[in-house]
């Protein structure tokens, strides 16, 4: 072991760290695992200084972990005993706004708040958008081809990357910096890289295409008295005005009461509801659009398919209405211990999916907090279960009832945090065989010395 960090510090200096010069920070991720001192911590000031890391480690067969944000909850960037870890936090900053290409160009460790805030200042919006946007890095988001919040309209991280730059795993450095929406020649190798959690190659710069700033913002909280009363909602509003929903996101009974009984929120509505959406619409800058988002409403009031409903007249009532959404942040505070779900469910199988956990639930765990919520439009849910005195058989047995059901109703596993080490035991839920293989052929073609993130995803 002494022999690769010595080739290590040699060839970049102090930019290697080992020993108690290795932040705490980087011995563990979001995840909840754990924390394990990597053998020593890599911090790469350019794609140069990767590409050498990597060689090295390629050449002493040195397993790596590849670090972002650190905000997965897949434990993907979590070390395990024996590995370096290769942090991009200082590969940060815009190299470029392209204005007439409506593209951005950035680092790998840059946080995708900066990229946000660029985008707005040069007069666009950057579609990829989640909650953990002032620590995720776009290398990150492109690992794990993040969702979020806005995946409805701009579509996950995929949708958003026009071109990569990439380290494979001996140190070879692949590049396509395309700024172009049409471009078929050959291979778009750079797909392969989004969502391959490391596994694969390390990016260490993105070309993200950039959207219109949404004009005439219109937020809702509305009351539904079923799952697919909100399905309704859905489907008219997209017609009545297609292209304008940003947000459509749910909140099931059992989450609003955690929201307000445990995390002190005020009511939303008067009466309980089963369902609780979170709407957001772009209606553009004619005033028009405004009046056109409230009389749609009113008339799903007036069919009854909304129970009730406000529509933010102020960004404090927009800032309110997202608060119960993000209430999950604050859990922590007020929970036992935790285990978060990120899963997919067909939206025609959704009322059965949460009917099974509100009879499997009580009955197997009496004392456990459960909550669902999430974007839905999208088939994605979140599934967090809190139970006091969580061990290891409790963990597992929440996780086989969870994903058995998904797998059940022929959902996935993940819909977008990834795999990680915690969900790998369970990935065959979701993926054939013959498409497991086809992961480990090019995984052994990418990376034959198996060095790159080994025991994520397979």
């Amino acid at each position: 072991m002494s022999h690769v960090i010595d080739a290590l510090v040699e060839a970049l200096g102090s930019r290697v760290r080992v020993g108690s010069d290795i932040p705490s920070r980087n011995h563990a991720d979001a995840s909840g695992l754990k924390p394990t001192a990597p053998q020593a911590l890599i911090l790469p000031q350019s794609t140069d200084d990767a590409a050498t890391a990597l060689r090295i480690c390629h050449e002493h067969r040195q397993p790596v972990v590849t670090q972002g944000g650190l905000t997965g909850l897949a434990g993907g960037a979590h070390p395990q005993a024996g590995e370096v870890a290769l942090s991009l936090e200082r590969m940060s900053g815009i190299e470029e706004i392209d204005a007439a290409s409506a593209t951005l160009t950035a680092l790998a460790g840059t946080p995708l708040a900066v990229i946000q805030q660029a985008a707005d200042e040069a007069g666009f919006l950057c579609g990829i958008d989640l909650g953990a946007r002032g620590t995720c890095t776009i290398g990150g988001n492109v690992a794990t081809n993040a969702g979020g919040n806005q995946v409805l309209r701009y579509g996950m991280t995929r949708r958003n990357v026009l071109g990569l730059e990439v380290v494979l795993a001996d140190g070879t450095v692949v590049r396509s910096l395309n700024k172009m929406l049409k471009n078929n020649a050959g291979y778009d190798w750079t797909q392969l890289f989004i969502g391959s959690e490391g596994t694969l190659g390390v990016v260490t710069r993105a070309v993200i295409g950039l959207h219109p700033k949404p004009q005439g913002l219109q937020t809702a909280l509305c009351a539904v008295g079923s799952f697919e009363d909100a399905l309704v909602v859905l489907r008219r509003f997209q017609q009545a005005h297609p292209g304008r929903l940003l947000v459509f996101e749910a909140m099931w009974r059992e989450f609003m009461t955690v929201a307000t009984e445990i995390c002190g929120l005020a009511p939303a509505f008067e009466d309980e509801h089963d369902v609780t959406l979170l709407i957001e619409a772009d209606m553009g800058a004619d005033p028009a659009g405004t009046e056109a988002f409230s009389l749609l409403l009113g008339e799903f009031y007036e069919q009854g398919l909304i129970k009730d409903a406000v529509v933010a007249q102020s960004r404090a009532d927009r800032n309110r209405f997202w608060a119960y959404r993000e209430t999950p942040y604050e859990y922590g505070r007020f929970l036992p211990e935790e285990i978060r779900f990120d899963v997919s469910v067909p939206l025609n199988r959704m009322t059965e999916a949460v009917a099974h956990l509100r009879r499997e639930m009580p009955k197997q765990w009496p004392d456990a907090v459960y909550v669902v919520f999430g974007h839905v439009a999208d088939s994605n849910i979140h599934i967090n279960v809190a139970v006091r005195d969580m061990d290891d058989a409790i963990k597992k047995g929440v996780q086989g009832l969870v994903y058995d059901l998904v797998s059940r109703l022929g959902g996935s596993i993940s819909a977008e945090h990834g795999i990680g080490r915690i969900k790998r035991p369970y990935l065959s839920l979701s993926r054939t065989e013959p498409e497991l293989a086809l992961m480990r052929q090019m995984k052994q073609t990418l990376d034959p010395a198996g060095i790159l993130n080994p025991g994520r995803i397979l």
